[in-house]
């Protein structure tokens, strides 16, 4: 795997340096100072190119080249839309970047209710847990018909939850959820949020299926074209949210995508802490029946709880079975003859970062232990198997 690490800019906490001290070779960033819907200029993407290759790093994949809201909902602006977006990829392909990431979630990026987890270790993690996001859709957001997406059980769970919060508890939930996560596409408040998921009326699962394949036909013609894999990340966490359809959420979901824009360009970044909060995705079958269509890979592991909670766990224990995860990218690699850019996805809070300014699960030190574990992880699945070639020939 060629090994990355996401870097959010010159305001980053994390430097290039660090990053490269950390044993990466590969910088995974975007330009999150331009809005939404706007053109990435030429310039723009050049002079952040060469910051980061004077720092000895390679610009390795975009994460994110955002998708509006107005073309998840196919809204008025869609074709003024396309186009900007259409121009962004010619934009990056002409500096040299042939790896896009991008999303389908409507409104909400990936979403946690506790930033500063306690794990046993003292270190802490980011978490999510269901009945917190019930308080807050319920009590704290009141969203219009919400009660229809709970069990009486979870309903009556969150209304006495509610009631035993100080206000101070219940704004830092508000803000946890909405204000806006590392690499989230947009910052709401509770009152613009709700009034954000009046675009979404009438926008079920199979609308914005139908959505997605509008868009991908809309621009892979001119990915394949430029060279470039767009590669989508799937959605985190992999359900409904907030009366929200999410469509990236299981292999069916990306069999049923591949099958419709079957272009070459269209491509999966494979989140093995996003696919793994379902224990229904076989994480390694996954990888190698979609193998091919894999172009960019987030390496971490969450432990699954009851009621569709989750919390992150470190990146070789948990739910995601990461030792077999890493044999099946190695076997598709070696199929294929390529290396996947792959980043430490999130890592625990610990040591000198607790006591340090850090963007929520993009601390240093957590990410280091994930990409250093990740590596050995990998050469030693490499070395079994050439060892066993060597037998073989012998």
């Amino acid at each position: 795997m060629t090994e990355t690490m996401r870097w959010f800019g010159p305001s980053d906490p994390v430097t290039l340096r660090d990053i490269r001290q950390a044993g990466a070779s590969g910088i995974v960033t975007a330009l999150h100072e331009i809005p939404n819907g706007a053109v990435w200029p030429r310039d723009a993407i050049l002079a952040r190119k060469q910051m980061i290759e004077d720092a000895g790093l390679v610009w390795s994949v975009v994460e994110s080249l955002p998708v509006h809201d107005g073309l998840k909902t196919h809204g008025a602006d869609w074709d003024g839309l396309i186009a900007r977006y259409r121009t962004s990829l010619v934009n990056l392909a002409a500096c040299g970047i042939q790896v896009v990431t991008y999303n389908f979630m409507p409104l909400l990026d990936w979403t946690r209710t506790d930033l500063a987890w306690a794990m046993p270790d003292g270190a802490l993690a980011l978490r999510f847990e269901f009945e917190a996001a019930a308080v807050f859709d319920l009590h704290i957001l009141r969203r219009p018909g919400a009660e229809a997406d709970y069990t009486p059980d979870m309903r009556d769970r969150a209304a006495r939850r509610f009631e035993g919060m100080t206000e101070d508890e219940r704004r830092v939930l508000d803000r946890t959820i909405i204000a806006g996560l590392p690499g989230s596409e947009e910052t709401f408040t509770a009152e613009r949020f709700l009034e954000a998921l009046g675009q979404y009326d009438g926008v079920d699962a199979d609308a914005l299926r139908a959505n997605h394949v509008a868009f991908l036909q809309a621009v892979c013609p001119l990915a394949d074209e430029l060279g470039i894999r767009l590669v989508v990340h799937p959605d985190d966490p992999p359900f409904a949210l907030f009366g929200l359809p999410r469509v990236v959420s299981t292999e069916d979901d990306l069999v049923r995508l591949f099958d419709q824009v079957p272009n070459r360009s269209n491509g999966l970044c494979f989140c093995a802490g996003s696919f793994g909060v379902r224990a229904d995705n076989d994480l390694p079958g996954m990888i190698d029946r979609l193998g091919e269509r894999i172009g960019f890979l987030h390496l971490r592991s969450v432990q699954r709880e009851p009621d569709d909670s989750f919390h992150e766990a470190a990146h070789l224990a948990g739910s995601a079975e990461m030792v077999s995860l890493v044999a099946a990218v190695h076997a598709v690699q070696t199929r294929e003859g390529r290396s996947i850019p792959m980043r430490p996805d999130h890592g625990h809070q610990m040591l000198d970062d607790l006591t340090k300014q850090t963007l929520p699960g993009y601390s240093l030190l957590g990410r280091m232990r994930g990409l250093a574990e990740l590596r050995g992880v990998e050469r030693g699945i490499a070395y079994a198997h050439q060892q066993a070639r060597n037998e073989g020939d012998a």
